[in-house]
């Protein structure tokens, strides 16, 4: 009797360790990456910039800023310059200064400029003062952005083919319009980019049927 005690407890205690196994496993091989794999990647950037309130509550085109990547490989980083077409006018959101408008009729004063904290953040990086005047003291060194989405070196990707095949921004990036802060959100991988290839269909943009290479030389040249 205890002899075959002894025999269940072992085979309890066996299947429990491979069934924990088994899990430890799984668990591994969904949550396995890749080095170059970054998905899930959100860095805090030197500026909070919303892409929540420009792309999507104010519907600002991704091409407006990033006018690269309809004519070129890279979409780029917008410049200052881009900001500053702008931001040299709005200092700061609406309710503030509404709500310094508000203050200024009830002091019977003229209203204030309003300047947001983040901001003074980009006009310091241009080489102006809390005023947009020139400071001399403050070198323009432009804004030093993390960058979210990086492809390895022996991956050749070129955003205007696709741009202007028709695929939306959101195929690769998600829904950025929705992000308060730029995450990545697709592994980026290679599967990613051959089950689209193989089977592009539609384009959301277009509406016409496209098509794309699976040749290994068309991306890795």
């Amino acid at each position: 009797m205890k002899f075959l005690n002894n025999r269940l407890l072992s085979v309890i205690l066996g299947v429990a360790v491979l069934l924990a196994m088994s899990v430890f496993l799984t668990s591994f091989m969904v949550n396995m990456r890749l080095p170059d794999n970054h998905q899930g990647f959100e860095p805090v950037q030197p500026i909070a910039y919303s892409h929540l309130l420009h792309a999507g509550e104010l519907g600002i085109s991704c091409l407006h800023c990033h006018t690269g990547a309809e004519k070129g490989r890279t979409a780029g980083i917008p410049s200052t310059n881009v900001c500053m077409n702008c931001h040299k006018h709005v200092t700061a959101p609406i309710l503030s200064v509404r709500a310094e408008d508000e203050q200024a009729a009830k002091e019977n004063r003229p209203p204030r400029r309003i300047f947001s904290p983040e901001l003074r953040k980009l006009y310091a990086t241009t080489g102006l003062d809390d005023e947009l005047k020139p400071d001399s003291s403050r070198t323009a060194s432009g804004v030093a952005w993390v960058r979210v989405h990086s492809l390895p070196s022996f991956v050749y990707f070129n955003h205007s083919a696709h741009v202007n095949a028709g695929v939306l921004c959101q195929t690769c990036h998600g829904n950025v319009e929705t992000m308060e802060r730029v995450r990545q959100v697709s592994s980026l991988s290679m599967g990613s980019c051959v089950n689209c290839h193989r089977d592009p269909g539609l384009t959301a943009s277009t509406g016409r049927k496209v098509t794309a290479s699976t040749d290994c030389v068309v991306c890795h040249h």
